[in-house]
């Protein structure tokens, strides 16, 4: 089809990857910006914005760097990787002085009037002065270790995201000046309370009041913060005979990654900077000044701090009503066996739910296999005891764990050697093919057969996430789902090449071509004359294939509507290329992190959940999981959250043709509409309305 002028270059078909990353940061940063939102909501956000740059420039930045470092690409390539990074840098540096200015004249000023008082020394009374000093002399001074750059001395090792203060340390008798460093310890507070009154000074703060301590009878010619980034991201060889050794290397080799960010102080010296950068082996463009505070995500501190009144109302999650009254696993394993259950987390509980059926699993003497994805977990999850405990019970118990699931590396290396221990069968996949799929499946004894039980999910079994990440989890004991459950497991624990799968969508064999047929049978169909439409719900869309089907879908009339949190490559709104499409981001107290894929197609109708964004990654480079949602009750479920998320108008930012987002607000005389408050009051309703439900109901 003939596109518009206004269409024909890339540029116009595309958003980059890197600046729409940057976009969704500036949306956290906005809600941290937001008056309405309660001033430590307001705090956790600010350290939420800080700690995604850090991860932006660990993995993303880095990579780009790479690139043009390695000389492989090609010149094109390249030159736009050049000025990507270019564009990245004048991005962050604005986001950088927005965030440093809302600390400096709204939060912090907010936070003193409400009785928390952030405070330089100098700002201490007597008794609060000396309290600080025996507190430094006992906490802080056995820990520090001064290092000077002088004969014999080297430029120290600078550690990735550490605060350090940098000096110029003068001897006054010699004239001799010399570089030296202090690093902050990691393991004390960021921000240490002071009196009974709830004051609390900066670490590095107090550190630099009292370094004459560090350098006895020296001048101390300057002294200012700074912080380093480094290359974080793993490169783990196809080839790797053993993936625990191999990734164990990495991870020791990744604190010594090339440094892609410097962050300093502002008012630390021209000569200062040089010295550092060179000292870094670091070039002016990875040098980043900030106004105030470095490493504002250590706000989290402060945002945890106990006061009610200034935090969102709390949220306790309830039951989903199918399973709220069970007294035992076998009613729940009933219960799924009459129909799929589909639970919408944190509004209905992961505890509850998910955590139940896992304990049924290790607890109920007619289980005989227990298998289970772990991506990301939590020391409070019971999926681990559970696994544990179904080995010793003599089941089948086995767990695949991902690895390289992205700065959890060490956590899951602990845990997959816990469950080896414990006579647990531990898989740990491909070298080359993250297991990102969230998958559980249950094997029971029933009369003198067996069923299957399977649990798929959008997010991970992290208990402590659920609380705060949206996502949909499936119950169900559908054959064909819980045979290619089986299949899947059998494919990564054992050698083959997978089957044709019966009804789940699975990436990297299947997933991308599925979807583009869903999208491309939604076209003819509107093509046609015929109602038509389209609903995704993903963290990010960027694969080329996928959008471009999506503009064909809008050209022959499909209506198209994309609820995406973070990355959007693709330009809805361009005359004779998208007009029919709607991109919306939803950011909120909790984390948009469901997968949801939605086909209106005349008079037939799909829905699917799943673990996959549309992500080159996802799509090619990762185990995924999407699976159909078939029962009309979940159905129903779906298509609410939709309508609750597209009439959003306080929490949503619309994408304009321009690629830049724009923030809904009540019209006049128009009630907010935030969604995730009316699914919080949609599920705290249908669990009250389960007091006499009927079997149709349930």
């Amino acid at each position: 089809m003939a596109k518009a002028a206004t269409a024909t270059l890339e540029t116009d078909r595309l958003i980059d990857r890197e600046l729409s990353w940057l976009d969704f940061n500036s949306r956290v940063l906005e809600l941290a910006e937001d008056p309405d939102v309660p001033l430590l909501e307001r705090v956790k956000f600010c350290s939420i914005y800080s700690s995604n740059l850090d991860e932006f420039f660990m993995v993303r930045v880095a990579g780009l760097m790479g690139q043009i470092a390695s000389g492989l690409a090609s010149p094109a390539a390249n030159g736009r990787a050049q000025e990507t990074l270019s564009e990245i840098r004048r991005v962050v540096a604005e986001l950088t002085a927005r965030q440093a200015k809302l600390w400096r004249s709204e939060l912090r000023p907010q936070l003193e009037e409400n009785g928390i008082v952030i405070a330089r020394v100098d700002d201490l009374h007597a008794a609060e002065l000396e309290e600080l000093q025996e507190l430094y002399e006992r906490q802080i001074y056995p820990v520090l270790t001064p290092l000077a750059v002088g004969p014999g001395q080297p430029f120290p090792y600078i550690s990735g995201l550490t605060l350090s203060l940098a000096l110029f340390v003068r001897d006054p008798d010699t004239g001799e000046e010399r570089f030296a460093r202090v690093k902050v310890p990691e393991l004390l507070p960021r921000f240490l309370q002071i009196g009974d009154r709830a004051v609390y000074v900066a670490v590095e703060h107090v550190i630099a009041h009292f370094l004459p301590s560090l350098f006895p009878k020296m001048e101390i010619a300057e002294c200012a913060a700074f912080r380093v980034t480094r290359n974080a991201d793993l490169e783990v060889s196809d080839e790797a005979d053993d993936l625990l050794e191999a990734l164990e290397l990495e991870l020791r080799r990744r604190r010594f990654g090339e440094v892609v960010r410097v962050e300093v102080a502002d008012p630390m010296s021209d000569r200062m900077r040089a010295r550092l950068l060179g000292g870094l082996d670091a070039g002016r463009d990875e040098l980043y000044p900030v106004g105030g505070l470095l490493d504002l995500a250590a706000l989290r501190e402060l945002a945890a701090i106990d006061r009610p009144e200034l935090k969102d109302e709390p949220w306790r999650a309830v039951t989903q009503p199918r399973i709220a009254d069970f007294d035992s696993a076998a009613e729940f394993f009933e219960e799924i066996g009459r129909g799929d259950i589909l639970v919408h987390h944190p509004y209905e509980s992961f505890a509850t739910s998910f955590e139940a059926f896992v304990r049924g699993a290790a607890t109920d003497p007619d289980v005989l296999g227990l298998k289970t994805t772990v991506y990301r977990t939590s020391d409070e999850t019971p999926l681990v005891p559970a696994l544990v405990e179904a080995s010793e019970e003599g089941k089948q118990s086995v767990c695949l764990v991902e690895l390289k699931a992205r700065f959890d590396e060490h956590r899951n290396i602990e845990w997959s050697r816990a469950l080896e221990r414990s006579g647990v069968h531990v898989v740990y996949g491909f070298s080359n093919l993250k297991i990102h799929a969230k998958a559980t499946l249950i094997v029971r004894r029933e009369g003198d057969g067996l069923r299957r039980y399977v649990h798929v999910g959008t997010g991970n079994y992290h208990a402590l996430n659920a609380r705060v990440y949206e996502d949909f989890g499936l119950f169900t004991a559908d054959p064909e789902i819980a045979a290619d459950i089986a299949d899947l497991f059998n494919y990564v624990t054992g050698f083959g090449r997978p089957r044709r799968f019966r009804k789940l969508l699975v990436a990297p064999f299947a997933l991308r071509s599925r979807l583009i047929d869903e999208i491309r049978a939604v076209a003819q169909t509107a093509a046609a004359g015929k109602k038509a439409s389209i609903r995704l719900k993903v963290n990010a869309l960027s694969d080329r294939a996928i959008i471009e089907e999506l503009y064909e879908a809008s050209e022959a009339g499909v209506q198209i509507d994309i609820v995406n949190r973070g990355v959007c490559s693709l330009r809805p709104g361009v005359p004779g290329l998208s007009e029919n499409i709607r991109v919306r981001s939803v950011l909120g107290r909790y984390l948009e992190h469901s997968r949801i894929f939605l086909f209106e197609n005349g008079k037939r109708s799909t829905y699917m959940i799943g673990s996959a964004d549309l992500m080159p990654r996802n799509l090619d480079h990762r185990l995924e999981v999407v699976v159909p949602i078939e029962d009309s009750r979940a159905q129903q479920r779906i298509s609410a959250v939709f309508d609750a998320l597209l009439a959003d108008n306080s929490q949503a930012w619309e994408l304009q043709a321009d690629g830049t987002w724009t923030r809904q607000r009540p019209k006049k005389d128009e009630r907010p509409k935030p969604a995730q408050t009316t699914l919080m009051r949609s599920a705290r309703a249908r669990f009250r309305r389960r007091a006499a439900p009927s079997r149709q109901d349930r």
